[in-house]
C-alpha cells in the first residue's frame, strides 16, 4: 500500500475514493472499504483512501477530543489488510478547515486526487463549518464528471457500529462488545521499552510498550494474549493505566507481564489482544499488598484462559 503525505496539486492518474478518520476501522469501516476495493477493481483504479491527521475533533476540541482507537501506524496496516491501494494523510489545520465546500471538492478531490468515483458514509460532511452535504456531493459529481455513492449504516442487533460505539464498549470494559463490533479483539501495538524493572523485584516482571495514544481508549487489568515473541501467541496479564501504587506521573503506560515467558523481549515490536477485563486499576498501601494482588489477578488470567483457549 502506497502512504502519501498530504494531496497533490495535480493527481497523477484517476482514483476510487473514500475518506473519513476510520479511527479503529471496525466492521462498518471494513464494510465500506470491501465495496470500495470491489469498485475499484471494477474500474481498474487504485482504491483511494483520504483520512486526516489530526482527527477534526482533535483540532477544534483537543480537550474533548475522543480517545483514539488505534494509532496513525495501526490504522494505516489495518486499512493495507482491507485492501486499499492508496492512502494520503492530510494535515487537519486552519487552512485546510477553512476550505468551502465547493474548493474541497474541486481543489482536493477533482483536481488533488483525480476521484472518478466516490463512496462515502452516510454521515459525511465536508467544507467550512461542515456545510457541504450528500445532496451538494451529488450535483457537483453530475457537473464534474464522477459518480458518488453513500454506504448505509451497518448495524448489528444491538446498535449502529460505529467508533463510539466501540469506545463506550471499552470503556465499559465489555472486550466482546468490542470484539464484536471490531471483527476482532481490541489490540494495542509497540515496542518494548526499558522500563524501573519494579515488577521483576516483585517478581512478575513486565514488557513495557511505548504508547502512541495520548489518552488510551481503556484502562485496568486485563487477560491478554501476546504476538511478536513466538509463532503462537502467548498468555498474560496487561495493566493500561497510570499505576497509582508506583507513582506513574499521570502519563499512561501499557504494562504486560506474560504468564508463561522468561525470556528477554526489549526492543520487540508486540501486539497486546484485550480478551477479558479483570479489574479496574487500584492504588495500592504497600508493594506486598499490590503483589498479592497481581497473584490474584495471574491466577484469574489462567482460569480464564483454561475455559477460553487461545485463537492464533
Amino acid at each position: 500500500m502506497q502512504v502519501l503525505r498530504g494531496i497533490p496539486e495535480q493527481a497523477q492518474s484517476a482514483s476510487v475514493l473514500t475518506i473519513g478518520n476510520f479511527d479503529g476501522v471496525h466492521r462498518g469501516h471494513q464494510a465500506l472499504l470491501q465495496w470500495l476495493v470491489g469498485k475499484a477493481r471494477t474500474l481498474g483504479l487504485p482504491a483511494t483512501v483520504l483520512t486526516f491527521e489530526p482527527h477534526p475533533r482533535e483540532y477544534f476540541s483537543p480537550n474533548d477530543a475522543p480517545a483514539r482507537l488505534a494509532s496513525l501506524r495501526e490504522k494505516l496496516l489495518l486499512l493495507a489488510a482491507c485492501g486499499v491501494d492508496r492512502v494520503h494523510v492530510c494535515r487537519f489545520d486552519a487552512r485546510f478547515a477553512g476550505l468551502t465546500a465547493q474548493e474541497f471538492v474541486e481543489r482536493c478531490l477533482v483536481r488533488g486526487l483525480g476521484v472518478r468515483h466516490l463512496i462515502i458514509g452516510d454521515d459525511f460532511r465536508y467544507g467550512a463549518r461542515r456545510c457541504g452535504d450528500f445532496a451538494q456531493l451529488q450535483a457537483a459529481g453530475r457537473a464534474l464528471g464522477f459518480g458518488v455513492e453513500a454506504m448505509p449504516t451497518v448495524a448489528d442487533d444491538l446498535t449502529r457500529i460505529s467508533s463510539s460505539a466501540v469506545r463506550a464498549a471499552l470503556a465499559a470494559g465489555d472486550m466482546a462488545r468490542a470484539a464484536a463490533l471490531l471483527g476482532r479483539p481490541y489490540s494495542i501495538a509497540g515496542r518494548v521499552m526499558s522500563g524501573r524493572r519494579i515488577g521483576r523485584t516483585l517478581g512478575f516482571p513486565t514488557a513495557n510498550l511505548q504508547m502512541k495514544h495520548r489518552r488510551p481508549a481503556l484502562a485496568g487489568v486485563f487477560a491478554v494474549s501476546v504476538e511478536g515473541l513466538a509463532e503462537r501467541r502467548i498468555a498474560g496479564i496487561a495493566n493500561i493505566g497510570v499505576r497509582p501504587t508506583l507513582g506513574g506521573g499521570g502519563r499512561p503506560i501499557l504494562e504486560v507481564h506474560l504468564l508463561d515467558w522468561t525470556r528477554d523481549c526489549y526492543g520487540a515490536h508486540l501486539r497486546v489482544h484485550f480478551l477479558n477485563k479483570l479489574r479496574d486499576e487500584t492504588r495500592f498501601d504497600s508493594l506486598a499488598a499490590l503483589t498479592e494482588q497481581i497473584t490474584r489477578d495471574a491466577a484469574r488470567a489462567r482460569d480464564w484462559f483454561a475455559h477460553n483457549p487461545i485463537q492464533n
